[in-house]
């Protein structure tokens, strides 16, 4: 009982210091003074260095994709359907979902490295003595440019899921190609595509937000940072599951 105990004040108190750190961050969107080298820097870091394990992701999940409803549809003469069904895949779920963990894995690590390292160090106190708000100037370029890069790396992902599935359904299997974009075409509707785009845009917010709060709570030297870097993955990782669940539950 006194464990349990305990992983409730834990968890309650995490919850709480999340929503604080998150408010502050999210805050400081509207009075932060927008020096575009800090953003640019968290844009590049977040997508441009992001898309070559997004591309791998992407191509192999939509072959898989492809491959395995082959087999299925194939059973009831349905094959000219594989289309439909990696469009829709790619583009409500596992465009988003796998993008952004991959992006939370990568990106959610090193933002609690980087400002734990900093906050282990001091220089979380340093930025304080100079009369700046180190919510602000750490957090926000990094929540801007996740809140815009994952987003467009789901995009991405999304595109290059149905193109492995293209491959394999022509090159492998002799599906035309009219066939797989026609019923592809045909049953991904506009809501499908606009819902896993909404669902990024949360997504990307959850894992700035995260990581800024797991770096800012960081304590205990390098072993710290070790765990803060840990921990930002495994919730953000969670929250992005959970999270999906409700947000489906919405737009659906």
């Amino acid at each position: 009982m006194g464990a349990f105990t305990g992983w409730l004040e834990d968890s309650v108190g995490s919850v709480g210091g999340l929503g604080i750190i998150s408010g502050r961050i999210i805050s400081g969107v509207f009075s932060y003074k927008y020096r575009a080298v800090n953003i640019l820097s968290q844009l590049k870091k977040i997508g441009v260095d992001t898309l070559p394990i997004v591309t791998l992701m992407a191509v192999f999940t939509g072959m898989v994709l492809a491959v395995q409803t082959y087999y299925q549809l194939r059973q009831v003469g349905l094959e000219i359907f594989i289309g439909a069904l990696v469009g829709l895949s790619m583009a409500r779920e596992l465009g988003p979902i796998l993008t952004s963990i991959i992006v939370a894995g990568r990106v959610g690590s090193a933002i609690a490295a980087e400002i734990g390292s900093m906050k282990v160090t001091e220089q979380v106190d340093a930025l304080k003595t100079l009369a700046v708000d180190p919510y602000k100037y750490l957090g926000v370029p990094r929540l801007i440019a996740c809140f815009f890069m994952v987003p467009l790396l789901t995009i991405y992902a999304v595109f290059i899921g149905i193109t492995g599935g293209y491959m394999i359904s022509v090159f492998k299997y002799g599906l035309r190609g009219s066939e797989y974009l026609d019923k592809m075409v045909m049953f991904v509707r506009p809501i499908d595509i606009m819902s896993g785009i909404t669902k990024s845009f949360f997504f990307g917010l959850v894992i700035a937000l995260v990581g800024c709060y797991k770096g800012f709570r960081t304590v205990g030297g390098a072993e710290g940072v070790g765990r803060s870097t840990t921990s930002s993955v495994v919730t953000s990782s969670i929250l992005i599951l959970v999270l999906d669940f409700f947000l489906s539950l919405v737009l659906f």
